[in-house]
């Protein structure tokens, strides 16, 4: 039987015919902020400007405080979502996403984490200040105190404690610039030494003095690298070689284990076959001389 995706919506839905149970109000006192359309409301102006939306939490002074329409949203901190009237945005921190407006999907945690964001979607900021500058990026990830600040990232980032580069879009970045000024000294990464690679698409890895990694040469101009003269040998041409001399290794390898498995074979034959001779040689004779 095909599993049935269950919308967030459909939950909801399903958890408000509760409110029709017996065990609805079963702690005494009933707890307070608790308005239609499942919404929860607690602190001052929280949720204030409230009109269709449904499903919001606002916990903390003005949290989602103009929100009207908008859907699914979880505020928690004082001025969290404040300015917000987007869906499903999660806010957890003093003054988290605070100046969203319409941006969706979003989920800031940490004091000032994506404060300034305003249209931007399907963004993650875990840690305080993290992204902090982004106001209409979409797609980035920043975990780690001041990750993805930097004010020119652009969008499709991630960020793991580094915070961006001016410019950054389709960028992976793991502590490249340290978020805390200082450099890291060594990188510990699990799962790679030991590791099995397929020496027939196998490519080596090169890595500049800005710790950037790739497997193709360029200038500083972002243009492949070419040789000097006709008689070198391109980098690729190069790499194809060498990727030739591994596959003419391996297969090397194979016939030479084929052979001294063909050898053990005939050595094992050659010591059967000078036993059974041994066993069929006549007994031999004792002489004895009479006098």
């Amino acid at each position: 039987m095909k599993k049935q995706k269950i919308t967030f919506t459909t939950i909801i839905l399903a958890l408000g015919c509760l409110t029709c149970s017996p065990f609805a109000h079963a702690v005494s006192p009933p707890p307070d902020g608790c308005y239609p359309g499942f919404t929860t409301a607690e602190g001052c102006g929280a949720l204030n400007s409230l009109t269709t939306g449904a499903g919001n939490t606002g916990l903390g002074w003005r949290s989602l405080f103009l929100n009207s329409s908008a859907s699914f949203n979880t505020g928690v901190g004082a001025g969290a979502l404040i300015l917000n009237n987007g869906d499903s945005n999660t806010a957890v921190g003093a003054v988290a996403l605070l100046l969203n407006t319409s941006g969706t999907q979003n989920t800031a945690v940490g004091t000032d984490a994506m404060v300034f964001n305003d249209t931007g979607s399907n963004n993650t900021a875990v840690g305080a200040f993290a992204l902090e500058n982004a106001i209409s990026g979409n797609y980035i990830t920043a975990i780690g105190a001041n990750a993805g600040t930097d004010q020119g990232i652009v969008s499709n980032n991630v960020y793991i404690g580094d915070p961006g580069f001016p410019g950054d879009e389709n960028v992976i970045s793991i502590g490249g610039i340290a978020a805390s000024g200082t450099p890291y000294a060594l990188t510990f990464i699990g799962g790679i030494y030991g590791g099995e690679v397929n020496t027939g698409t196998a490519l080596p890895v090169y890595v500049d003095t800005d710790g950037h990694l790739g497997t193709n040469l360029v200038n500083a101009s972002g243009k492949n690298v070419r040789a000097r003269s006709p008689q070198s040998v391109l980098p690729q041409a190069r790499l194809n070689e060498f990727q030739k001399q591994q596959k003419r290794i391996v297969e090397l390898e194979n016939v030479v284990a084929r052979l001294a498995a063909t050898v053990k074979d005939q050595a094992a034959q050659i010591e059967k076959v000078s036993a059974q001779l041994e066993l069929r040689k006549p007994a031999g004779r004792v002489v004895t001389n009479k006098h």
